[in-house]
């Protein structure tokens, strides 16, 4: 693979996994632009690699205190209030985790590439930048992340379900959900971001079985490489995201994907004008 080519898709993932813009719905419109043949299984595992480490390295230490809230709470039978909520977040992560399952598994095996054409591709991007848009503007912020209740992690899964879509970006629209509960802005994109750790890494683990079966072994260096800069890039943009959101909203996103549906849009159509 040219190193032009992996720059280019490490740079694409490792931005858009995080920011509501879209990375399956970039990854997809790469090789009709460049004119690429498709990336391929093996190159989708890596890109997931390189984002799934990034994310557990920025929040290692709310990690850490979620996963051992289980022991206090479990074998020390501890009560304190930052046990409750760190073990409230474990159980509200799992409840919004759910519902994409079986969602993942039928889409993956029984949709085929229906999802995965431009006309779609378009119409996500714009449709559900405008719901994030509204969501943003119109919903009060006022509740913390430990305010997210059981229901509300499950209407925040559910709404994940709709991110198996290319074009909706899956945080974009779990960071839609959170600001119709009220969440602020911030712990919207961390909760979304803490979420991708179970999804990303079973989409990873999926992909990673396809690709076994295909034992293609011939571009290892390159699948390093390409997880490497991901890594990189992905916790960069985490770093800068979550600090843009301190004084900043989603609107420059919004902007962008309308813009970028809408060319989509005007590219699929454009025959027929």
């Amino acid at each position: 693979m040219p190193l032009l080519q992996i720059f280019i898709l490490a740079t694409i993932q490792g931005i858009t996994e995080f920011i509501p813009i879209s990375s399956s719905g970039h990854l997809i419109l790469l090789p009709e632009f460049f004119d690429w043949n498709d990336q391929g299984l093996l190159v989708d595992v890596a890109v997931h690699i390189g984002t799934l480490f990034a994310v557990i390295i920025y929040f290692w230490r709310d990690i850490f205190k979620i996963t051992s809230s289980v022991y206090h709470k479990t074998f020390l039978r501890r009560k304190s209030t930052k046990t409750d909520k760190n073990f409230k977040l474990l159980l509200n992560l799992g409840i919004a985790t759910l519902p994409i399952i079986p969602a993942g598994y039928i889409i993956n095996y029984y949709s085929g590439d229906i999802l995965r054409s431009m006309e779609v591709i378009g119409w996500a991007t714009i449709v559900f930048a405008i719901f994030l848009l509204l969501a943003d503007k119109v919903c009060m912020t006022v509740r913390k992340l430990d305010h997210i209740s059981y229901s509300g992690a499950l209407l925040i899964g559910l709404f994940q379900i709709m991110a198996l879509i290319p074009g909706t970006s899956r945080a974009g629209i779990t960071i839609t959900a959170a600001r119709l509960l009220g969440v602020e802005k911030q712990d919207a994109a961390k909760f979304s971001m803490l979420l991708s750790i179970p999804v990303i890494a079973a989409a990873g683990a999926l992909k990673l079985v396809d690709a076994y079966t295909i034992r293609d072994t011939g571009i290892i260096m390159d699948l390093v490489e390409i997880a490497s800069l991901t890594f990189i890039i992905a916790l960069a943009t985490i770093f800068i995201f979550l600090r843009w959101l301190k004084n900043s909203g989603f609107t420059p996103f919004v902007v962008y994907r309308l813009i970028l549906g809408g060319v989509i849009i005007l590219f699929v159509y454009q025959p027929y004008i």
